[in-house]
């Protein structure tokens, strides 16, 4: 594979992982610094929900090797709320918050929800909002109406150098997406493993059996890897039940591991 690959899960903080994943009674404070001896990257949801302090920004960015990346959802204002108008305000306050991750920011991602659908109003409002977007950080966006993944928006995408989400969920088919992922619209591509909305509540074991799935996602990705520079993916618990072993499935299927094998050594093994 030509690209760097590097895979983690949807989120760190997770309770349900203590005793698979981290040592029993790991203080939350500590999870993040476990997390990044063990992953490259990782996507964190709660900034879908508040653009977090500058102190918070500058904790996680201390407790992280270099070369870790984090990716983060943009704010639920900008994508639910003002529906990609009128959202200058919040943008700038969130990109400058972000930069203070330094070179451990990775893409900025706008998740869209599946009642924003094309129309004259929304095509124009996305357009504006790719314009809008500052040229000096990556940027991806998830549709989660099928009616967008048409050439024309790969278009304004790749006339942006904005990445289209590659998401295996409940909104897209999966046959649609993997053959999206060989589209790619800028150097980086980005994929989210979320599955049917309809999955274990406990998260403590992988209790869902993908790996055909992820056979086919991990063939089309070493397809992939050789059209981009990046690659990201990330996990969430409700693909299979257990973020941290679905990274582990995927990266044997790609014959790689996310990060050396030293750097796991205080992080409890995964079946």
């Amino acid at each position: 594979m030509t690209a760097t690959v590097l895979l983690g899960t949807q989120g760190w903080n997770h309770s349900s992982w203590e005793g698979p994943f981290y040592p029993i009674r790991t203080p939350e404070r500590d999870r993040l610094a476990l997390y990044g001896a063990a992953f490259s990257t990782v996507e964190v949801g709660a900034t879908f929900h508040a653009v977090p302090s500058e102190p918070v920004m500058v904790g996680w960015r201390s407790q992280v090797p270099d070369g870790f990346l984090f990716s983060l959802k943009v704010p639920q204002e900008i994508t639910h709320e003002r529906r990609l108008v009128d959202c200058g305000d919040v943008l700038t306050r969130f990109c400058r918050r972000a930069a203070l991750l330094g070179p451990a920011l990775g893409p900025l991602v706008a998740q869209l929800s599946p009642d924003f659908r094309p129309s004259l109003a929304t095509r124009q409002a996305l357009e504006a909002f790719l314009a809008a977007l500052p040229a000096d950080f990556r940027w991806a966006i998830e549709f989660r109406h099928p009616a967008w993944l048409v050439g024309g928006t790969l278009d304004r995408l790749a006339a942006h150098r904005v990445a289209l989400v590659l998401a295996d969920g409940r909104w897209i088919p999966r046959s649609t997406m993997l053959d999206l992922a060989l589209q790619p619209t800028t150097d980086f591509a980005y994929v989210r493993w979320i599955g049917s909305g309809r999955g274990p509540e406990d998260f403590s074991r992988s209790q869902i059996d993908r790996r055909y799935d992820m056979g086919l996602w991990a063939a089309v990705l070493e397809r992939l890897s050789d059209r981009v520079d990046l690659l990201l993916g990330y996990f969430s618990n409700q693909y299979e039940g257990h973020g941290p072993h679905s990274v582990r499935v995927l990266e044997r299927l790609l014959g790689g591991s996310a990060r050396p094998e030293a750097l796991r050594q205080h992080v409890s093994p995964l079946s």
